[in-house]
């Protein structure tokens, strides 16, 4: 019998409003950051979501968790429908869905001790019977690579990369089954990225944890995912295996990704083709007719400026093209 998904999300969209001091119509303008996406997530997997800036990423994180109300379509989490879920409702759920915010200074009030930061949630939700916050979250603080003395510092008084941990520690603090990771390493040196990466592949064996792992650097995403989803526009173009998008991908738009990634071989990198895109990317509140992709696509045919690809197999992929690759 095949075991159900931990997450759902069907046919999710969010859109936001325009306003304008010139816009005399009553019809808003709508922002359509996400628009009918649909994936599933499994216990202990790890879903990378990519695209450029722009495309719903995060959009598509922040939806799920119920921080943004979604516009339509339907959100399961534990066979359970979340989708029109109120705050009160949603409370006991967050205990088992967190994130991980992207910039590790601004999601930490600077007026709190780091002590203070990752123990909220135990004093929201109640501690383990017979430890005390400060015991959990120097625990929390050594298990994330953090210095349990200092329970009383600031955050300014840490590094970018100490910042972050004490970001995931935060997230960790109500034992979740599900994160979302909003690009969690952009923020950072390369040379930290690695450490929290690899951190974050840690913690979801430790703990089984599943993730969605929102990046725009594909090397990145290919470190630490299961599957791969490839957003342009609002839309998943492209949804595969990790190895197979990396290694046989058919979307134009993810082969276009793929080729800007530099690879560590002067000669290779000089001989190689780049696929560099024309144009620039549309309005997410006025979408091309048809592809999405089709302003900018190198294959685009009549058919593409008409009628809108739907995700369909080829191979273990799932692909929204007329003419893959």
């Amino acid at each position: 019998m095949k075991q159900k998904p931990l997450l759902e999300v069907r046919d999710l969209s969010k859109y936001f409003p325009i306003s304008s001091p010139f816009q005399l119509s009553r019809h808003k303008v709508m922002n359509k950051a996400v628009n009918g996406v649909s994936f599933t997530l499994q216990e202990g997997e790890t879903l990378g979501l990519v695209g450029e800036s722009g495309c719903g990423k995060s959009t598509v994180g922040r939806t799920i968790l119920k921080l943004y109300p979604p516009t339509s379509g339907e959100i399961i989490f534990e066979n359970e429908d979340i989708t029109h879920h109120s705050s009160r409702q949603m409370k006991p759920l967050r205990k088992k869905m967190q994130i991980i915010f992207q910039d590790p200074y601004s999601s930490l009030n600077p007026r709190h001790t780091v002590g203070e930061i990752i123990g909220a949630p135990f004093r929201i939700f109640g501690t383990e019977k017979g430890k005390t916050v400060k015991s959990l979250v120097q625990e929390l603080m050594e298990r994330v690579g953090l210095n349990p003395e200092h329970f009383n510092r600031y955050p300014h008084e840490f590094s970018g990369g100490q910042r972050q941990r004490i970001g995931i520690a935060r997230a960790l603090a109500t034992r979740p089954k599900f994160i979302v990771c909003d690009e969690p390493v952009s923020a950072l040196d390369v040379s930290i990225q690695a450490q929290v990466i690899n951190l974050l592949d840690d913690l979801k064996r430790d703990f089984g944890l599943s993730y969605i792992f929102i990046a725009h650097n594909l090397s990145v995403v290919q470190h630490i995912s299961d599957r791969v989803a490839v957003m342009y526009l609002g839309k998943i173009v492209e949804l595969a295996p990790t190895t197979e998008l990396y290694t046989n991908s058919h979307h134009p738009y993810t082969r276009a990704l793929l080729s800007a990634i530099p690879i560590p071989d002067p000669v290779l990198e000089r001989s190689r083709e780049q696929i560099v895109l024309s144009g620039d990317l549309p309005s997410p509140s006025n979408p091309p007719q048809g592809c999405v992709f089709s302003s900018r696509c190198w294959k685009a045919q009549a058919q593409c400026f008409s009628e809108e690809p739907q995700l369909l197999k080829i191979g273990k992929s799932e692909v929204a093209c007329h003419f893959p690759e």
